[in-house]
């Protein structure tokens, strides 16, 4: 992993990078940016700087762990925490979100991200840095066992010569 990221004239080391985001236009109508931003990098803090890149680009060239089902990077180099996400009464966002993910800043105060991934492949590719193929497969499930009588005698039966 090279050590700073240019983005535009900013230079951002990336140990100060905690993820790496979809930018989305339409989240703030009243933002009409001259160029056509990708992606926002997320520091650790939560401050922003907006990228032309997508993110999974940055990620490829970077070294990043990609979220798919979120479209989204995270830096290996940082220390996550995964929980699962419930909507509750006075906080239900209109997302079907099953994950927040937690970092803290160099202040060491608690930062988090909400996520649609579900926190074991979160866990599997964010922490473990598992391949994506790897976190998303299904183990399937093993027969159960039968005893000798019944092996014995679900085989087809032997003509008999005579």
């Amino acid at each position: 992993m090279q050590d700073v990221i240019t983005i535009g004239r900013r230079l951002v080391p990336v140990e100060q990078i905690a993820l790496i985001e979809p930018f989305d236009p339409a989240s703030n109508p009243e933002f009409k940016p001259e160029k056509l931003f990708k992606a926002r990098v997320v520091l650790l803090n939560r401050d922003t700087v907006l990228a032309e890149t997508a993110p999974h680009e940055i990620a490829e060239a970077y070294g990043f762990r990609m979220l798919a089902e979120d479209n989204m990077a995270v830096n290996p180099n940082i220390a996550f925490r995964v929980e699962s996400f419930m909507p509750t009464e006075t906080f239900n966002p209109g997302k079907a979100y099953a994950t927040r993910l937690k970092w803290r800043d160099r202040d060491e105060n608690e930062q988090s991200k909400l996520l649609l991934t579900k926190p074991e492949t979160v866990i599997a590719l964010v922490l473990r840095g598992e391949a994506a193929s790897a976190a998303s497969a299904k183990v399937s499930p093993r027969r159960p066992p039968r005893s000798r009588a019944t092996r014995r005698n679900s085989r087809k039966p032997e003509p008999v010569r005579a």
